[in-house]
């Protein structure tokens, strides 16, 4: 059976079945005309005709203030969040299994809880008794966070409504399941859905929501890549088990700057701030040997110094190894291409090592003049002098381009000592009074001064 036309009011938009000269509901004349329909297209797989409510549109002129935020009184975590908890923000965290994760999530709980704000914790992988344990052996035991283990969804935001808190933390979306969708909890359909459900459920409700996340093997969060396009805010928890250092990193940030880092330093009373990175990951540096340089970086907006390791050695293989710990592997090997085509400087025949120090993870190019030099002071076994701090990205041809903010490395490295520094030319080294610096143009003037001819 045909459909009939539907005809609707231009003033109005009021709704009529036949066409009439003036409109019954605002008494306009000559405003009714026939609706063309919003899509083409069966009415079970497209919008059609029917049309929805208008909605409120406004320009770029438009003043709003800032939201407010609350901070944690964990200075760390605020710098990350950027500046403090948002309300109706979702924030993901990810991380390896047994990094801290939850220990990180349960303190800052406290800490909210402790401020004033209303926090409801909820675990899908322990049960309460066991998060109670841990709130004691971390001195938390009087917080007065609200706990909860579940895992069905319904019943959980049934609970969140009608206590209405200011923070709710699922610990973890991996173990949420909908009695709405066919299968088990953790795959890809119920990890989009219940991420879907709570985030607009923190909108809606002006609920602030903290997701935990599982990682693959290769280190990103499981489940589809849309849950991290949903939320908010997308922090990962990043350390080596044999180091005491753990980084929480901002990779996505609608609320503040992106790449920026926490560090925390994991002891038995929990995880404690470290408001000094610097220090604390050049505190095991000892006396310079070949093959270490102190690399100026920047991380988010805060300078960061860490030691390079290299180590270059005859390989017994046919095939020399290439290693990397905390640094990009593929940017190694250019690095190692332009000085064998630009320097004459050959690896070939020789094993590379190179390591980033304390578990830190680099991926800004200003490391490459630091690599270099880490390499050839590990292959001519020449030591850089202990007070010199190095960075500056490396062009295929052989160009040093200058690095962003280098005044705030330069002073970074000022305040722990460092007395000179090798930069390329070009940087803004205002503020950098007391510091002798080796500004260089190209590598292979960097290697003629600093090592000799090659």
């Amino acid at each position: 059976m045909a459909k009939s036309p539907s005809f609707s009011c231009s003033a109005c938009a009021a709704t009529f079945t036949k066409w009439s000269g003036r409109c019954d509901s605002c008494g306009e004349w000559n405003t009714i005309s026939e609706d063309t329909g919003l899509s083409v297209g069966p009415g079970a797989k497209s919008l059609g005709a029917k049309r929805g409510t208008g909605i409120a549109l406004s320009d770029l002129r438009t003043e709003e203030a800032p939201p407010p935020r609350t901070a944690s009184k964990m200075a760390e975590l605020d710098r990350v969040l950027g500046g403090g908890l948002v309300p109706a923000s979702a924030i993901l965290v990810g991380g390896d299994p047994g990094i801290g994760k939850s220990t990180l999530l349960l303190q800052a709980a406290a800490q909210f809880a402790r401020g004033g704000l209303k926090t409801i914790y909820v675990s899908g992988e322990e049960a309460s008794a066991q998060v109670r344990m841990r709130a004691q052996r971390l001195g938390l035991g009087d917080a007065p966070v609200q706990l909860a283990a579940d895992t069905n969804l319904r019943n959980i935001l049934t609970t969140l409504e009608a206590e209405a808190p200011g923070l709710a933390i699922i610990d973890s979306i991996q173990t949420m399941w909908l009695d709405t969708v066919d299968s088990a909890p953790g795959s890809v359909s119920q990890v989009r859905a219940a991420a879907h459900e709570l985030t607009t459920f923190a909108k809606r409700k002006g609920v602030s929501v903290i997701l935990v996340g599982h990682v693959t093997k290769e280190g990103q969060i499981a489940g589809p890549r849309v849950v991290e396009h949903m939320v908010d805010t997308v922090l990962y928890f990043e350390g080596e088990r044999g180091h005491q250092f753990r980084i929480l990193r901002a990779v996505k940030n609608r609320f503040g700057p992106a790449e920026e880092i926490g560090v925390f330093e994991m002891t038995g009373a929990g995880l404690a701030e470290v408001t000094n990175p610097s220090a604390l990951f050049l505190s095991e540096r000892g006396t310079p040997s070949p093959g270490s340089v102190v690399f100026a970086g920047i991380e988010g907006t805060r300078p960061v110094l860490c030691e390079l390791q290299a180590l270059v050695a005859p390989t017994p293989h046919s095939q020399p190894r290439r290693t990397v710990v905390g640094w990009d592997g593929g940017r190694l090997a250019m690095i190692l291409a332009v000085l064998e085509a630009r320097c004459g400087i050959p690896f070939a025949g020789l094993d590379v090592y190179l390591n980033v120090a304390g578990g830190m993870k680099i991926s800004e190019p200003a490391a490459d003049l630091a690599v270099a030099a880490a390499l050839l002071s590990a292959r001519e076994d020449s030591a850089l002098p202990a007070d010199t701090v190095v960075f500056g990205e490396i062009s295929l041809s052989g160009a040093l381009r200058p690095a962003p903010q280098t005044e705030n490395r330069l002073k970074e490295a000022q305040k722990l000592g460092f007395a000179s520094a090798i930069a390329p030319t070009g940087g803004k080294a205002y503020g950098s009074q007391g510091m002798t610096l080796n500004l260089m143009s190209d590598l292979t003037g960097f290697v003629g001064e600093v090592f000799g001819a090659g």
